[in-house]
């Protein structure tokens, strides 16, 4: 088993699980695509300021380019779009429960694109880790659906495209080091978001927000949060574990996020905590920790 790649697991879902936290703060002066485009603004000039400052040496092999631009087309780009304007026109707790499927996408598409097929074991794990974070958030949610159509569609696209990242990635990372596809990431994604939220403000003829927003640290602080440690390091590590392990394994790590945005929500927004967190949190880090005992067991197993 490599032990770096598990690690970075770790440390990427707990990145991300913060970030739930940091987006609902903002989320309360700046619209979804403008706190995108904030983010990533600043997670590509930061990184462009290492590359420039030598600190960072990006080297982008030509012929191997379009398989990194394939991995920034799926993510950020296609993901948040689906994701941003999915969630419009359903409920957030319609969104989670969609979000959840994308471990079990990328095992099934892992298994005929790249060919990494789990054990039938691995496979039980992945879905009790899957149905933890389903649990918490059927219970979240009370049931209470108002789904529509184009909603479930957006969202259902967002899932394909997150899972094909995390194929596009691991293809990508035989060429490139996980640094390189992550900044190729960043300037797509700043491009990109960057001018949809300008066209936006433009419609509405408040192009002077762009830089206002900036001036309120509510929006501030989390954007330093989610453009440097989210985008910059926790993108890195999802590529870095992408790159020395199976696709179905990196992606299940990813539901450890619930778990930690659970704890933060509690910790430090006083939401309250319920019983059922505490089975789905178990679930989740059995289910985690069976997918990752295994594929270090089948590691072993190769090598001797």
């Amino acid at each position: 088993m490599n032990k770096t790649g598990h690690i970075s697991g770790i440390f990427f879902s707990t990145i991300f699980g913060f970030s739930f936290m940091m987006s609902k703060t903002a989320l309360a002066y700046v619209s979804p695509i403008g706190l995108i485009a904030y983010r990533f603004l600043l997670a590509y000039l930061v990184f462009e300021v290492l590359r420039l400052t030598k600190v960072i040496k990006i080297k982008i092999n030509k012929k191997a380019l379009p398989s990194i631009i394939l991995v920034a087309i799926f993510q950020p780009v296609l993901y948040f779009l689906f994701e941003t304007y999915g969630l419009a026109k359903t409920t957030s707790a319609e969104a989670g429960l969609m979000i959840a499927l994308i471990p079990i996408f990328v095992t099934i598409l892992s298994s005929f694109i790249l060919k990494e097929k789990p054990k039938a074991l691995q496979v039980i794990f992945i879905i009790i880790s899957v149905g933890g974070v389903l649990l918490i958030q059927i219970f979240k949610s009370g049931l209470n659906f108002e789904s529509s159509s184009i909603g479930f569609g957006l969202l259902l696209l967002a899932v394909i495209s997150a899972a094909l990242f995390n194929i596009a990635s691991r293809n990508a990372s035989k060429e490139h080091k996980p640094y390189e596809i992550t900044y190729i990431m960043m300037l797509m994604g700043a491009i990109s978001f960057n001018s949809i939220y300008i066209i936006e403000l433009i419609s509405k003829g408040s192009l002077s927000m762009y830089f206002a927003n900036l001036g309120n640290l509510q929006v501030l602080l989390p954007i330093l949060y989610l453009g440097i440690v989210a985008s910059i390091v926790g993108f890195f590590l999802v590529n870095f574990s992408l790159g020395v392990l199976p696709a179905h394994v990196s992606s299940i790590y990813a539901n450890i996020s619930t778990i930690v945005a659970v704890i933060a929500g509690a910790l430090f927004m006083h939401e309250t905590l319920y019983y059922y967190h505490i089975i789905g949190g178990v679930m989740i880090i059995a289910g985690v920790y069976g997918a990752a005992r295994i594929n270090y067991l089948r590691t072993v197993k190769k090598n001797d």
